[in-house]
C-alpha cells in the first residue's frame, strides 16, 4: 500500500527553489493565500499545491513592467 504524502516545506526552503522570494511567500501567507498548516509558529506549505496554484494563475504579461 502506497500513500502519497504531501511535500511540505518551510518558506525558506521554498524560496531556495527559486519559485518565489521569501518576502512574496510571507506576504501570501499573511493574506491567507498559501496552502499551509502551522506547527507551533512555523508554517509548512504544501509545495505541490502551491505550484499548481501558481500555474493556474492567468497573468497578462502585457501589463507587467519592462525588465531592463
Amino acid at each position: 500500500m502506497t500513500t502519497d504524502r504531501p511535500n511540505m516545506m518551510t518558506i525558506r526552503q521554498i524560496a531556495k527553489t527559486g519559485l518565489l522570494s521569501e518576502h512574496a511567500l510571507r506576504q501570501m501567507l499573511k493574506a491567507g493565500k498559501l496552502p499551509a498548516i502551522y506547527i507551533g509558529k512555523k508554517a509548512l506549505i504544501n509545495y505541490d499545491k502551491l505550484v499548481d496554484q501558481l500555474e493556474s494563475l492567468d497573468v497578462d504579461v502585457s501589463k507587467m513592467p519592462d525588465q531592463k
